[in-house]
């Protein structure tokens, strides 16, 4: 097996990653959530105004895993910082070096640009997950609670009801 190799994602990746996608939804155990298509992931990441980027992570020439990924804003640092959306990499290649080399490269992307962050959500019942962040150096940020406003809710609110 060859080392993990990274690649920016192309417009003919949308359907591999909205697998991908549908396989880390189904891990959380949330595949009922995945309400994009391969035409979201592709205006998304590929349209006029793209939301996001991605990069493919593959070993032997085929894809094991996939990172999401937006540039933030840090008022208190005044500058933006890199949130990771979505890291996955196929449960049969965990301990490869995928997730490594996808989260390497990210970081190293953020030093590069002079981004004053690298941040992520992880699950709290995610336990390999959080070992591996914590094995790299990363810490939780437990002082903050994370909202969120989407579905009925969100139109309730933006309507002012």
């Amino acid at each position: 097996m060859t080392s993990p190799a990274i690649r920016p994602a192309s417009p003919d990746d949308c359907g591999l990653i909205l697998e991908l996608i549908t396989d880390l939804a189904r891990y959380e155990k949330a595949e009922h959530e995945v309400l994009a298509s391969a035409d979201d992931i592709h205006r998304s990441l590929f349209g006029d105004e793209p939301a996001a980027k991605a990069l493919i992570c593959e070993i032997d020439g085929a894809a094991v895993g996939f990172a999401v990924y937006f540039v933030s804003y840090s008022t208190w640092l005044g500058k933006p910082g890199l949130y990771l959306e979505d890291l996955y990499v196929k449960p049969e290649h965990r301990g490869s070096g995928a997730g490594k080399a996808l989260l390497r490269e990210l970081a190293a992307l953020a030093v590069v640009k002079g981004y004053g962050r690298f941040e992520w959500s992880v699950l709290d019942w995610n336990e390999p997950a959080i070992r591996f962040y914590q094995s790299i150096g990363a810490q939780p940020q437990a002082e903050w609670i994370r909202y969120r406003l989407d579905g009925e809710a969100l139109q309730r609110f933006a309507n002012g009801d």
